[in-house]
């Protein structure tokens, strides 16, 4: 009976948000290698002055630091994290309801947050600055933006984000819509972002174990959305038992 009633569930009133929600996963995973690689080829700047340097002679590069991908990213998690709600509130209604609040209230906190903005413009103002006092004004708010942008849009809402993205794969457990590699793919990406950020504010010698934890984040989350996507958007062409 219950199979059935996900079945219907999954087949008769809302098959254009799950094929919307499969695309967007899809997607998701094409910008996750693009964060990868911006990651992974760039060196991060330690000063404002240096990102003030950075966008002023390309802006696209000086917001794919302060994760421009990411915002696209969190915008096109709308309609996956609300496929999945759909499909799983039978299964944990409960636990859904909380998860998909818990990513919301994460997004919230990232674009609340995110300085990327603010950056490109005292870079203008910096540049524009014609004495010492306001270009080391400019550069005490830049040193604050970055702050912010580090303590606060990425690990605060990567925290409460992982740790939907972990609910919600614990309920796909219990579930017949999706598979076991699915649901511990998403469990293993939200755990590990979650002990990563841990791990990097315990101590500077546990820094680089911050970072195995990162990657394996990074990987298992992009496995999670290729297979949500996959099964999102299979589900148009899926009939009620």
């Amino acid at each position: 009976m219950n199979q059935m009633a996900e079945s219907e569930t999954a087949d008769s009133r809302w098959q254009g948000l799950y094929q919307l929600g499969g695309v967007t996963a899809l997607i998701i995973a094409v910008l996750l290698i693009g964060e990868m690689v911006v990651y992974a080829i760039s060196p991060r700047p330690d000063t404002a002055l240096e990102y003030f340097a950075i966008f002023h002679d390309n802006w696209l590069a000086g917001l794919l630091y302060f994760d421009l991908l990411g915002m696209f990213s969190y915008l096109l998690f709308v309609p996956t994290i609300l496929a999945l709600y759909v499909l799983l509130r039978r299964t944990s209604e409960a636990v859904m309801i909380v998860a998909t609040a818990l990513f919301f209230v994460g997004i919230a906190d990232f674009f609340a947050t995110n300085t990327a903005f603010s950056m490109l413009s005292l870079t203008a103002q910096y540049a524009a600055a014609e004495t010492d006092a306001e270009r080391a004004m400019f550069l005490t708010a830049g040193q604050t933006m970055i702050t912010l942008f580090n303590e606060n849009a990425f690990l605060v809402s990567y925290v409460i984000v992982s740790a939907a993205w972990a609910m919600i794969a614990a309920v796909m457990l219990r579930s017949n819509l999706f598979s076991q590699l699915t649901a511990y793919a998403g469990i293993i990406a939200g755990a590990a972002g979650i002990t990563a950020v841990i791990l990097e504010h315990v101590s500077a010698n546990t820094l680089y174990i911050a970072i195995f934890f990162y990657f394996v984040a990074i990987v298992f989350l992009f496995v999670w959305v290729v297979l949500v996507g996959r099964r999102l958007y299979r589900l148009r062409r899926e009939r009620p038992l």
